[in-house]
């Protein structure tokens, strides 16, 4: 069977980006991406609701071969880094590498040639020695599993598909879900809304975001002198680092951000009763920590109305919610997250002797450095199971991934190799370290969260630093494969 590109990308966010970029600095021409959407951007395209903006400081969300980028604020809104991947790709000739508006159905792993078959949406084929997916953890909108959803009559849809053509000046919207979507989009709804209904099953721990937007003078002294940038971007690094101790060996640590969100808590609300339905019944760090300014201040105002019941049904006039109360709504908006450990759905991954990767990870996703599946040849993960964090930047975590692929995919070329399979009991030794540490973190105190599968497997998070993630990608050590000459 003829192959027809070298490397295929599936997916053009910070993680296809990141790879593209390097690949081609590495001399790999042959490379195809292929993006679902119009543009390249991931999350950062789809998620244009009202207030989209990052938690972690825009001198540190970014590559580090591209770091100095004038940012206009401390954190950068949604529009901001999407402009700034744009002018990536641009800078690094990506777009012509790009086929856009595709999709992938299906992708069959051919044993007797080595090489992946890939199936678009579209019926059209290609293939690829090598598969490389930078789908992300952020990318399938959840939605309730509600009686009557689709039956509103009014305007509905999820934040991550904001419908801007909607109008909400003047009208009752229902909010539901209290995640890092709704803390940011739920203030601006609140200034233009009649009437604001906020549905939350649990509370989430809310702390200061310490946001600002920079002086001219800054943006001089960063232009003309990038090493206070580096700087900047290497104190925010060590600051968010340091918090991995209170996700996992010292929780103790966890005690300041509680304090925190405490004492930013009774400043911003100042009614008894409300801050009691926003104070969370689980330990702090357990759910993503959230940072806003506008949060609870909105809240406070008289025509938000927090409700602390989850829903049961909706019909075409509103919502019902747990305890039988009916409320009625112009408009819902579903901040309810995403399908976070349904990793790679819905493609169809078919592997070496017609393993289906969707029965493989039934019991929930796994992988050896989150990056490569026994089973699948030649397939690489961007940002797969157990690489999320709570502390920093996920960008940091995509370029240690980026480095370990390029040196599979340099060594596969020098030494001739035609398939690299990681080995049963590497994949399972890191898999089981990899749980015994998370069941020490405090994601494992009992919380229902987004980084755990139904059957309460936490696929998600990486349970440590992030250097040491890095330490453990830095060198490739072929004795950790079966390889096939």
């Amino acid at each position: 069977m003829q192959v027809t590109h070298n490397v295929v990308i599936i997916g053009a966010g910070f993680g296809g980006l990141g790879m593209a970029i390097r690949l081609k600095a590495q001399g790999e021409e042959n490379i195809l991406m292929i993006e679902k959407g119009h543009d390249v951007g991931g999350c950062w395209r789809d998620n244009t609701y009202p207030g989209a903006a990052c938690d972690v400081p825009s001198h540190l969300y970014s590559f580090s071969f591209e770091r100095h980028y004038p940012w206009s604020r401390r954190f950068a809104p949604q529009q901001e880094i999407f402009s700034y991947q744009q002018y990536c790709a641009r800078k690094y000739d990506l777009y012509r590498h790009i086929r856009f508006n595709t999709e992938v159905a299906d992708a069959r792993y051919q044993d007797e040639d080595g090489i992946w078959e890939l199936t678009l949406t579209n019926g059209d084929t290609l293939t690829t020695r090598v598969l490389i997916t930078a789908t992300g953890q952020l990318n399938q909108p959840a939605y309730p599993p509600l009686s009557g959803i689709e039956d509103f009559a009014g305007a509905h849809f999820h934040s991550a598909r904001w419908d801007h053509d909607v109008d909400l000046t003047g009208k009752t919207v229902a909010v539901v879900g209290t995640g890092a979507s709704a803390i940011q989009f739920v203030p601006e709804v609140a200034k233009v809304a009649g009437k604001v209904k906020l549905f939350q099953r649990s509370a989430a721990h809310v702390i200061a975001k310490p946001d600002r937007a920079y002086s001219k003078l800054e943006h001089q002294v960063l232009s003309k002198a990038p090493i206070t940038q580096t700087l900047d971007r290497l104190r925010i690094y060590a600051t968010n680092e340091s918090r991995a101790l209170g996700f996992t060996t010292f929780q103790k640590a966890m005690k300041v951000y509680e304090w925190l969100f405490s004492r930013h808590l009774k400043q911003q609300i100042k009614d008894p009763a409300l801050r009691e339905k926003l104070t969370p019944d689980y330990p702090m760090g357990c759910k993503r920590i959230l940072m806003s300014n506008d949060y609870y201040p909105a809240l406070a105002q008289d025509h938000v109305e927090v409700i602390n019941h989850g829903i049961s049904s909706v019909d075409q006039r509103g919502l019902t919610d747990s305890t039988g109360t009916h409320h009625d709504a112009d408009v819902i908006i579903y901040g309810t997250g995403f399908k976070a450990t349904d990793f790679l759905t819905p493609m169809t991954i078919t592997g070496r002797d017609g393993a289906d990767l969707n029965a493989v990870w039934k019991d929930g996703a796994e992988a050896y450095l989150g990056i490569t599946v026994r089973g699948f040849p030649n397939l690489f993960m961007l940002y797969g199971p157990n690489t999320n964090l709570g502390h920093n930047s996920i960008i940091y975590m995509l370029e240690s991934q980026i480095h370990y692929i390029l040196q599979c995919v340099a060594e596969m070329d020098e030494q001739g190799i035609k398939a690299l399979e990681v080995r049963d009991r590497v994949q399972e030794d890191f898999n089981k370290t990899v749980q015994d540490k998370i069941s020490n973190t405090v994601w494992d105190k009992g919380c229902h969260s987004w980084y755990k599968t139904e059957s309460g497997k936490n696929t998600n998070n990486w349970p440590g630093f992030t250097f040491d993630y890095r330490r453990q990608t830095r060198t490739l050590d072929l004795n950790d494969y079966e390889l096939l000459r």
